[in-house]
């Protein structure tokens, strides 16, 4: 794991679900983690349930979170496991 790895990872916990108060890595609401030494990051949001009714407030709040991190220069999002995947990645992947 690289450090910028490590670092998100660190970030991603201070993101919680509201209705579990439980943050998103101990829910593994992101998996596939991964980022280069110039800063591309890419993972998976996979939310907890296929109409989950706060996976667009989730999602934006790990990009937020992720590009908070320092060293982080994008990211690619993919989305799985929710009815409107499709329409959130176009979302959660328009630059920030």
């Amino acid at each position: 794991m690289t450090d910028l790895e490590t670092a998100i990872l660190e970030k991603l916990k201070t993101v919680m679900d509201p209705e579990t108060n439980t943050d998103v890595v101990r829910m593994r609401l992101v998996e596939n983690l991964w980022a280069d030494l110039l800063g591309k990051v890419r993972y998976t949001f996979r939310p907890s349930s296929f109409v989950c009714p706060i996976a667009v407030t989730l999602a934006l709040d790990i990009r937020a979170a992720v590009a908070s991190v320092p060293g982080v220069k994008s990211q690619e999002i993919a989305v799985e496991g929710y009815v409107m995947a499709e329409d959130l990645e176009k979302i959660l992947n328009e630059e920030f």
